[in-house]
């Protein structure tokens, strides 16, 4: 958790984590709606009801069931922004761009950019990571709607962990929707592991908007879009 959340700050260009007495809290400036994340190590109620801090987001391994219970007058689950914390090995492949698209590859200081564009010159899918130590913080893949279901999705990510591979990093974290978590596995790039000790396999965001809004019903099968990092 820590190691995605130090990777986070630095691929979204936030000031560094800092430490708080339920776990860490990270600024996100010149945001109208979100003035920053709380990030809980661990699911506990006493936890939940520390960071009470208005337009911000918490962050934690668990269930959404759990923890709606705890939650303070003005905080919702943000139902439809549920996903997984994910793990992996990197592993060496040989991403090869698709018919018909050109692919960039940009490093700025602990930061890497790919990006795809179609025959016109027109973005059609990218994405970003950060380095942390020996691992690499995946984040803001996205394939854009009119190029989905042609491989981008799965070519930026094994084009990252081969430059990530080649810089010295042996392992990936990143946050993904249940579509996107889909997707990683359709796209053959790795296999992310769900060992509760290691790797959580949920993570649970709440928000405190200005209205609270009630759960909707297709949340139970907790729908998601193909894009990962949120």
């Amino acid at each position: 958790m820590r190691t995605w959340v130090a990777g986070w700050a630095l691929s979204r260009s936030t000031p560094p984590p800092v430490e708080k007495p339920w776990g860490l809290y990270v600024e996100v400036p010149d945001n109208r709606s979100e003035v920053g994340r709380h990030v809980l190590p661990r699911m506990e109620e006493a936890l939940v009801r520390a960071a009470e801090t208005p337009r911000t987001w918490l962050k934690m391994p668990g269930e959404p069931e759990t923890v709606e219970p705890w939650l303070t007058g003005g905080w919702v689950v943000a139902w439809d922004e549920t996903g997984h914390l994910m793990g992996t090995d990197l592993q060496a492949t040989n991403p090869v761009v698709p018919d018909g698209y050109t692919a960039t590859v940009e490093t700025s200081g602990a930061v890497t950019y790919v990006r795809v564009h179609d025959a016109a010159g027109a973005p059609a899918a990218k994405g970003q990571m950060a380095t942390v130590g020996d691992a690499v913080v995946v984040d803001r893949v996205v394939t854009e709607d009119a190029h989905r279901r042609r491989g981008l999705g799965g070519f930026v990510m094994r084009t990252l962990a081969n430059h990530a591979l080649e810089a010295g990093s042996v392992r990936g974290v990143l946050g993904a929707t249940d579509a996107g978590r889909g997707a990683l596995r359709d796209a053959g790039v790795a296999e992310a592991r769900h060992d509760r000790g290691v790797h959580l396999p949920a993570d649970q965001l709440i928000s405190q908007p200005r209205r609270p809004s009630r759960r909707p019903q297709a949340a139970r099968r907790r729908a998601g879009v193909a894009t990962a990092g949120r």
